[in-house]
């Protein structure tokens, strides 16, 4: 008997608990290779790393929720959004550390230079000692927050798919 393209895909992409592990897996690389940055390597996090690290815990608690008995098309659902999240702040993340745009206030300096003294002191005490503007490690031009970005699509990719599936009857998937 023939096999159809989809039940190709299937075997070929994850799908079904598969998938939410994946998922939750690719994330809990992530977030441990950002944990090993900081506490064994020394770079401590600017507030968008932070903000980055929100949306792969999100995506393990919404697998796991999944995994262990949550519908299973809501939880897929939530890591695909969670997922998308992630991308969205690791590319402005990116964006930031290539000067394409400015980042969030406090975040980057930008110091005007028609500032007051006194303004100017204020400014610069409020810039954070890691800044989000400058990038303290790369691999092939990439920085953590542009590999955070193209392994996150990863995610996207893998939940979004599951997520397709479980549209059809469960005798299908």
């Amino acid at each position: 008997m023939a096999r159809s393209l989809g039940t190709e895909l299937d075997q070929l992409l994850l799908t079904g608990n598969r998938a939410l592990i994946a998922c939750a897996v690719i994330s809990a690389s992530l977030l441990g290779g950002a944990f090993l940055f900081e506490y064994v390597g020394g770079l401590p996090p600017c507030k968008m790393c932070i903000w980055q690290r929100w949306a792969h815990a999100a995506v393990i608690l919404f697998a796991l929720a999944g995994t262990l008995g949550a519908p299973r098309r809501l939880a897929t659902g939530l890591v695909l959004a969670a997922a998308i999240a992630s991308v969205g702040i690791a590319s402005y993340h990116a964006g930031v550390e290539w000067g394409l745009w400015l980042g969030p206030q406090g975040c980057t300096a930008s110091l005007s230079s028609n500032l007051s003294s006194a303004a100017l002191v204020d400014d610069l005490l409020a810039t954070p000692v890691v800044r989000c503007d400058e990038v303290p490690w790369s691999l092939f031009g990439l920085s953590m927050a542009g590999w955070n970005a193209l392994i996150s699509i990863d995610i996207v990719f893998i939940s979004g798919w599951a997520f397709w599936r479980y549209q059809r009857p469960i005798a299908e998937v």
